[in-house]
């Protein structure tokens, strides 16, 4: 089984809304911290780049200040309101060390629950900088409570932004 992490709570907006601030708003609603950044040189603005028509592309990328582009990883998955799926990768991941997020947006009621499940964390050894040498629960639990944060973040901007 694959380690990861699964957060989830309801936004007051509907699902198209709620997937809109999230993949076109994410540098307003976004909390860097320093524990865990991309590069280290983060924190830079993050952005989704959108697959063309078709399916085909799309990324998920950090500017860095300095105007380099790392890109954190492709998405996968598209579906406006629906679903997103795309990679999660540390500048300083070797090659096999690969994680995934995956954001749900399901309607309940007027509302929307946002789930996100970032699995794929068993690829990289405890000893790696992403992870901080943390045991496993610890590195799980101090990164879904990051996760968590991020959420609250995004309801407070979901809530406020016209749609």
């Amino acid at each position: 089984m694959t380690s990861r992490v699964i957060v989830a709570l309801r936004v007051k907006a509907n699902a198209s809304r709620a997937f809109d601030v999230f993949t076109r708003e994410i540098a307003l609603w976004w909390q860097p911290n320093a524990m865990f950044q991309f590069t280290p040189r983060s924190p830079g603005r993050l952005a989704f780049e959108p697959p063309a028509p078709g399916g085909e592309g799309g990324r998920f990328t950090e500017t860095l200040a300095s105007g380099k582009v790392f890109e954190i990883g492709k998405i996968s998955v598209w579906e406006p309101g629906v679903r997103l799926v795309f990679g999660w990768r540390h500048a300083t991941f070797a090659p096999g060390q690969h994680t995934e997020v995956e954001v749900l947006f399901e309607p309940v009621g007027s509302e929307t629950r946002v789930t996100i499940e970032h699995r794929g964390w068993d690829s990289v050894p405890a000893e790696h900088v992403a992870k901080h040498s943390f045991p496993e629960t610890v590195f799980l639990r101090r990164h879904g409570e990051w996760w968590q944060a991020q959420l609250e973040a995004l309801r407070a901007l979901a809530q406020t932004v016209e749609a």
